[in-house]
């Protein structure tokens, strides 16, 4: 997995903050390599009187040559599969380059409109409308109550998210 992120992004720092709980979801072949990868990061955000329970996606990679057959889809849908079905995660939130994001609307994902993650400390932020910075939220929302859900949606719909993860993973 480090040496697929190091061919993908040279130079980038490798890891993840173990304060976010990373998990690894990674694709192989029939040979056992490593074909795409992703990883899975988890934080509480306080936001509108609340607490909610998030995931988000980071580092998602398929090897240079192997893109356009379909992995990266299957590794992504797979992941929102697996947050789904995971009670102990409200919403999965992340961003991305605003021309990925018909990527992950395939997966299920849908843009959060006006959503802006603030990344990083308090004392350091990153925000995802910084100049120059163009960057789409994107969202699922895991409740079963349809009810709550929409609820939870408006809370994160056109507003400053509190992500804060940190400075290793600035932003997810």
């Amino acid at each position: 997995m480090a040496d697929l992120e190091a061919r993908a992004w040279p130079g980038a720092c490798a890891g993840h903050d173990p304060a976010l709980a990373p998990r690894a979801m990674v694709l192989v072949d029939e040979a056992g390599a490593v074909s795409a990868s992703l990883a899975l990061l988890y934080k509480e955000i306080p936001l509108a009187g609340r607490t909610y329970r998030a995931a988000g996606l980071s580092g998602v990679v398929t090897l240079p040559e192997l893109r356009g057959r379909g992995l990266g889809a299957r590794l992504v849908a797979a992941a929102r599969a697996e947050l789904a079905a995971d009670p102990a995660v409200d919403l999965a939130l992340f961003s991305c380059d605003r021309e990925l994001a018909p990527f992950y609307e395939a997966a299920g994902f849908e843009i959060l409109p006006g959503t802006v993650l603030l990344g990083g400390t308090p004392a350091e932020p990153l925000a995802t409308d910084e100049p120059g910075f163009d960057k789409a939220v994107l969202a699922a929302f895991f409740l079963h109550d349809e009810g709550r859900t929409d609820e939870v949606r408006a809370a994160f719909t056109g507003v400053r998210v509190p992500l804060y993860p940190g400075l290793i993973d600035r932003l997810w």
